[in-house]
């Protein structure tokens, strides 16, 4: 096992290297570069910037010299952990992801955990009880989960709590006289008091697709002939059912877990940039719409690396949940 864990790890090294360059490449291809940008924004105010300080900034940021040198300079300090300067923030990319991606991985592991928690229960109920008004109704509220996305989700949220409640949805993710508190657990507990709406959003199109999938898995496990053999031998069905029917029916839910990571993540940046979140969805808008190559790029790679590592996490918690499974 630690040698195919390995060789996953190697293999990873070669399908990043392709994911920078095609990452870089898109980025690329708008007309203009950060300097053309940033030259619309200060004529847009009123303002002038001289040609020659353009010229000259565009020289130290390296963006006179050909697509593939600039390429070059940028991926030689990933080894490093290095991943460029941020043209607009003036600062390290590295320290800028990091000041976003945390919070990024906070709401989607929330979101995840609920999804399952959620999801699992009522696909087994609703297996166990096919065509019952209890599996209508989830099948209904399955596909409503299924059909709105997130951002519209988040639209109507913030215009119900505006206009119903009076609150502020948006920006605020903390209490007033908690911000500048140290971290313990009322902070905590405040922190995730602000953040259930963003998670309740985030978890509802995958609790429902999740749903989908273990109902249909364990329709197929309950009608196998291993379980008629384990009811016909007296075994309690509440064995009969975590023992055997979800122990084997799970596991699909285990494969379609490394791509909920990176879907959730995806997902976290539209409903980011809709609810004002500081997670990396604001910033990776900015970034593409000022052409700061080397920010939009350095997120980009990190959520390539965050899909990497999930499929390659499924793939070992599937092997520890089946015993049949092998790999070579």
């Amino acid at each position: 096992m630690l040698n195919y864990i390995m060789r996953r790890i190697l293999g990873m090294i070669p399908t990043l290297i392709f994911i920078s360059f095609i990452s870089f490449i898109i980025i690329q291809l708008p007309p203009g570069d950060f300097m053309t940008s940033l030259q619309a924004d200060i004529a847009a105010s009123g303002g002038g910037q001289d040609s020659r300080t353009l010229e000259a900034l565009r020289q130290r940021y390296g963006m006179d010299k050909p697509i593939v040198v600039q390429y070059w300079r940028w991926v030689s300090g990933f080894p490093k952990g290095d991943f460029g300067y941020s043209m607009e923030w003036n600062a390290p990319v590295r320290s800028l992801i990091a000041g976003r991606v945390g919070f990024t991985i906070l709401i989607s592991g929330l979101a995840l955990i609920l999804m399952w928690v959620v999801a699992i229960p009522i696909a087994i109920y609703s297996a166990n009880h096919q065509y019952s008004l209890a599996d209508n109704i989830f099948t209904f509220l399955g596909f409503i989960g299924l059909s709105i996305p997130d951002f519209l989700l988040a639209l109507i949220y913030i215009v119900v709590i505006s206009l119903f409640f009076g609150g502020s949805p948006t920006g605020l993710y903390s209490s007033l006289s908690m911000e500048d508190s140290p971290w313990n657990i009322a902070k905590i507990l405040d922190l995730l008091n602000h953040l259930w709406a963003p998670v309740f959003i985030l978890a509802m199109a995958g609790t429902a697709e999740l749903i989908r999938i273990m109902r249909s898995s364990m329709l197929d496990v309950l009608g196998q002939q291993f379980i008629v053999t384990a009811r016909a031998k007296g075994l309690k069905e509440k064995i009969v059912q975590s023992k055997y029917a979800v122990r084997m029916a799970i596991n699909p839910m285990i494969s379609v877990l490394g791509m909920q990571i990176p879907k959730l993540i995806s997902s976290s940046i539209i409903v980011g940039v809709v609810m004002s979140i500081p997670t990396i969805g604001p910033m990776f808008l900015r970034a593409l719409t000022t052409q700061d190559m080397y920010l939009a790029g350095g997120m980009l790679m990190v959520m390539a690396i965050m899909l990497l590592i999930g499929n390659l996490l499924a793939d070992i918690t599937l092997l520890f949940i089946d015993p049949r499974i092998r790999y070579q």
